[in-house]
């Protein structure tokens, strides 16, 4: 008697940090059909000292390592503002979120937020509800699911981001010009 081969499971935890607000979401990947288990935010502005916020991060993650168990953590790089103050504490979220992974040995991966937003909607520069908007099509989220706090779909754009960039790398199949020519190839997936 044949077998079949069991479906692999996959799963990956996105992580869009900050210091004001933390945003995560989970996807769970069977084969290669992406869906969405979890996603949400963690408010830290009611916290006055940065360091009980960035403890707070820790735990959080690490909360999510244990409940989740993903197999892997994509997580937004900070990016270069104005305001380098900001931008050190931004990466303090970020650093803890990491050693949160290391702690538990969960493979990091770091992507731009340009590099996220163009995996998700095409356009490197597109604004947090069009990558809201994507999302929901791509993963079928019901209307009631959806966040209004963006910072949630943004982690959950960073796990969806890492997946796709799996995917290229595993397969060296068809490279897409455009978000466009992806979903002109595949009508009938992305519905």
């Amino acid at each position: 008697m044949i077998h079949p081969t069991p479906i692999k499971e996959r799963i990956i935890l996105g992580i869009d940090p900050g210091t004001q607000v933390m945003g995560y979401g989970v996807i769970k990947v069977l084969g290669n059909k992406p869906s969405m288990e979890a996603m949400g935010i963690m408010a830290l502005n009611k916290y006055e000292d940065h360091y009980i916020r960035l403890a707070k991060i820790y735990s959080r993650v690490i909360s999510l390592l244990e409940e989740y168990l993903p197999d892997e953590m994509a997580i937004e790089a900070p990016f270069y503002g104005k305001n380098v103050q900001s931008m050190l504490k931004l990466g303090r979220a970020q650093g803890v979120a990491m050693a949160a992974a290391i702690a538990r040995d969960v493979p990091i991966f770091e992507y731009a937020p340009l590099k996220i937003k163009m995996s998700i909607t095409g356009n490197g520069r597109a604004a947090k509800e069009q990558v809201a908007y994507m999302l929901q099509k791509i993963l079928h989220i019901p209307n009631e699911n959806m966040l209004s706090q963006l910072d949630a779909t943004d982690g959950l754009a960073a796990a969806m981001c890492h997946y796709y960039q799996s995917l290229e790398v595993q397969s060296h199949g068809p490279k897409y010009k455009s978000w466009k020519d992806f979903a002109e190839r595949n009508q009938t997936k992305v519905r």
